[in-house]
C-alpha cells in the first residue's frame, strides 16, 4: 500500500479517520473480551522519545504488544541523534530496521524531516505546534459518549498549544465548532496551527462566554514542556481561566469534560471538575491505546474488513 504518515490530524482524511474509529471501536471490544487479535506479528514499532512521557509511551508500547508486534524505546539521550546525527541519516538508518516509527519531539521540523527520508510510516507522537494522536482519543471518546461531534461545539480554556492546534484543525474536518478563549498575548496563531479559514472556531476574552451552551469543554496545562521558564509568568497570566463548577454551568446540562493529563487539581482545572460525574478524563486517556492501535493497524495493513 502507498506509505502513509501521522503527523498532523488532516493528513487522513474523514473517510479514514472515520475507518479507524470503526476499527478502535473493534479492537476495544476485543481487548475488553480478552480475545486476542495479532495482526502486527513479527511487526516492530520504534518509539524516539526525546520529550518525557507517561501516556504515550504506555499507549503505543503496549497497543503494539496487544497487537502481536513488538516495540523498541529509544531515548534521544541514549542515541547517537543526542550526540548529533543528522535526523536524515537517522530516519534512513532506523526506517531499514522497524515497520513503524513513533516520534516525541519539540520541534514538528523533526517529525517531518524524519518523515521525508523514513521508508516506513511515521507517526508524530507530540511535537510543540501538533498533538494528533491525542484528538483521535479525544475525539473517538466523545463518539463514544454521546455521538457524533459534527455540529457540537467545543470550548477550549487556557493556552493556544499543541492541543488546541490539533482541536482546531480536526473541527475543519469533523464539521464541529471550537470556541477558544485565552489569556491576551496566547491567542491562536492561525499559521501556526495550520488553520486555512476561520469557520469553525471563535476567540472568546472571557471564558464563561466561550463555555456557553458547549457540548465539551476541554482544557490543559498552563505551561507545556519546553515552557518551563515561563511557569510563574503564565500562572499570573492564566489568572480566572481556571476551569471550575461555575464555568461549567455555563455549558450544557449534558456537557462533558477532557483533560489529556496529566493535570494540576486546583490550577487549570478544580478536582470538583476533573473528579465529577461530567467528566471522562479516565476513557479519554484509555482511548489513546485502542485508537493508536488502530492507526497503527490502518498504517501497515490499510483497510481490513470490519468484523
Amino acid at each position: 500500500m502507498q506509505l502513509k504518515h501521522f503527523l498532523k490530524i488532516n493528513d487522513l482524511t474523514l473517510d479514514e479517520l472515520e475507518y479507524i474509529f470503526e476499527r478502535t471501536r473493534w479492537i476495544k471490544n476485543e481487548f475488553k473480551q480478552y480475545r486476542r487479535y495479532w495482526p502486527l506479528t513479527d511487526r516492530t514499532l520504534a518509539m524516539i522519545f526525546d520529550k518525557n512521557s507517561t501516556r504515550t509511551r504506555l499507549s503505543f508500547e503496549a497497543g503494539m504488544y496487544q497487537l502481536g508486534g513488538n516495540a523498541i524505546y529509544l531515548s534521544t539521550r541514549d542515541t547517537q541523534l543526542g550526540r548529533g546525527e543528522p535526523v536524515e541519516d537517522a530516519a534512513q538508518v532506523i526506517s531499514r530496521m522497524v515497520d513503524l516509527i513513533m516520534i516525541r519531539t519539540y520541534e514538528h521540523n523533526v517529525v517531518e524531516r524524519f518523515a521525508e527520508n523514513s521508508r516506513v510510516p511515521v507517526i508524530n507522537g507530540l511535537t510543540d505546534e501538533y498533538h494528533p494522536c491525542q484528538i483521535l482519543g479525544d475525539i473517538f471518546t466523545y463518539i463514544e459518549h454521546r455521538g457524533s461531534i459534527t455540529g457540537k461545539t467545543v470550548a477550549w480554556i487556557g493556552d493556544s498549544n499543541n492541543v488546541c492546534n490539533t482541536w482546531l484543525q480536526a473541527a475543519e474536518i469533523f464539521g464541529f465548532n471550537v470556541h477558544v478563549s485565552t489569556p491576551k498575548g496566547y491567542e491562536v496563531e492561525p499559521e501556526r496551527a495550520g488553520l486555512y479559514s476561520t469557520d469553525h472556531y471563535e476567540e472568546f476574552a472571557c471564558p464563561h462566554d466561550a463555555v456557553k451552551n458547549a457540548d465539551l469543554v476541554t482544557t490543559d496545562v498552563w505551561t507545556s514542556m519546553g515552557f518551563e521558564a515561563e511557569e510563574e509568568k503564565r500562572r499570573d497570566a492564566f489568572s480566572g481561566f481556571c476551569v471550575d463548577a461555575e464555568m461549567m454551568s455555563y455549558a450544557k446540562k449534558d456537557s462533558l469534560f477532557m483533560h489529556c493529563l496529566p493535570a494540576h487539581r486546583g490550577e487549570e482545572v478544580t478536582a470538583e471538575v476533573l473528579d465529577s460525574p461530567q467528566s471522562v478524563v479516565w476513557d479519554e486517556a484509555e482511548n489513546r491505546l485502542h485508537a493508536q492501535k488502530a492507526l497503527m493497524e490502518y498504517l501497515l495493513l490499510g483497510r481490513v474488513e470490519i468484523k
